[in-house]
């Protein structure tokens, strides 16, 4: 069977989803197609956002897809310094957290009512491409094969973008580049739901622990740990488990949900872009290295892939050169800052316990207005000039 779009996106997570939405109200005809049977599962997600970033995408918070909202945030270091971060100075993980398969459905929906085509269970086998340009996707829908011809393809299928591959751009990962996660959705436990908990130090080498409270009693309670500190991804369990038995306030519950999986903390990719072909989101590796956090770089780079695509169709020019508009917008809104948290990331990966700890409590007495990493040094810079140099940091 053959069908023919102008669009055809690959992934229905937030990425595709927006990308189809966007595509679709600029007037292109649009599919979006999902490889599992139902958008939004498996979770894999610490499923905590900002509050500021909806109104840039379209959406008003929803008790459809909002499970709690927090005020703010705790970053407590291995000594048991805490430095509180209340909500207009957080990063992208917190403000709200989710009920992360019911915002990705949510995301579908106004895709379709845009006028977007979905399949769910439908799994792209193969890019087609002619003349060196992408023009559609072989793909099995229920057991049966078809072509989708399209003149722009967009991948979001996650970190390990096999589309990627496919279109012959360069998507290899180090192991300092991959976080294994791990996370328990514990109930019963006690704590102060206003605030989403980070944990720093050697009780996640090289990355985090966190507490994201869904409400009184309950929360997802996880860890990533870096590939280049860890034997195999399998002691993210281990590390997952004494964290929590380490804290009798998180020991005694019980555990509802379990969610296991992997985290790009990379830089972007050199190139997201290929004739007839974006890729978005996680796929382009728009994740914050810092904090393992990308549903925003996913939805604006979909809304950006989108837009660009429908512009590509309505101008009969889906050349390389003309997507290459994509690229500049994501570029221009994201690239300083991701460039930026991978090389803190970098600083970060190998710090002992007590340098970190000396770090939090520095903050703490700096107590920087707005939390970016631009004000953070700058206060230390003024306060505590020794800890830069421990950091490897000049000015």
């Amino acid at each position: 069977m053959r069908l023919d779009y102008d669009v055809l996106v690959i992934g229905a997570g937030p990425g595709g989803s927006t990308a189809a939405r966007y595509a679709a109200e600029g007037g292109a005809r649009t599919l979006l197609i999902e490889k599992r049977t139902e958008i939004g599962t498996p979770v894999r997600c610490g499923e905590g956002v900002l509050k500021t970033w909806l109104d840039e995408i379209g959406l008003r918070p929803s008790k459809e897809f909002v499970a709690h909202e927090v005020g703010g945030a705790r970053v407590i270091a291995p000594d048991g310094s805490v430095f509180v971060v209340n909500a207009p100075r957080a990063g992208n993980e917190i403000g709200y957290v989710l009920e992360r398969d019911l915002f990705d459905r949510h995301l579908a929906k106004l895709a379709a009512r845009a006028g977007a085509a979905i399949r769910v269970h439908c799994a792209a086998t193969a890019l087609i491409q002619e003349n060196g340009r992408v023009v559609g996707a072989r793909c099995n829908h229920l057991g049966e094969d078809l072509e989708v011809h399209a003149r722009v393809v967009i991948g979001a299928d996650g970190f390990e973008s096999q589309v990627g591959r496919w279109a012959g751009l360069e998507t290899q990962l180090r192991a300092r580049d991959i976080e294994a996660c791990l996370q328990y959705t514990l109930v019963g436990i006690d704590g102060d739901p206003r605030y989403s908990d980070f944990y720093l130090g050697s009780c996640a080498p090289g990355g985090y622990a966190w507490v994201f409270w869904k409400g009184p009693g309950i929360a997802n309670v996880g860890l990533g740990v870096n590939l280049s500190r860890v034997k195999d991804k399998a002691e993210a369990r281990t590390y997952l488990d004494r964290f929590i038995a380490s804290r009798p306030e998180l020991a005694k519950g019980r555990v509802l949900e379990e969610m296991a999986g992997a985290v790009s903390v990379s830089l972007p990719l050199e190139r997201t872009v290929a004739a007839g072909f974006l890729l978005v989101g996680d796929a382009a590796r728009l994740i914050d290295p810092l904090t393992g956090g990308g549903i925003l770089q996913a939805m604006v780079s979909g809304k950006y892939a989108g837009q660009v695509a429908a512009q590509a169709m309505r101008a009969e020019d889906a050349s390389e050169k003309f997507l290459l508009g994509y690229e500049r917008l994501w570029r221009a809104r994201f690239e300083e800052g991701l460039v930026r948290n991978y090389l803190v990331k970098e600083r970060l990966r190998n710090l002992d316990d007590e340098t970190i700890s000396k770090f939090i409590r520095a903050l703490g007495d700096c107590n920087p207005g707005q939390l970016t990493i631009p004000a953070v040094l700058e206060a230390l810079r003024a306060k505590h000039p020794e800890l830069l140099s421990e950091f490897g940091v000049s000015f």
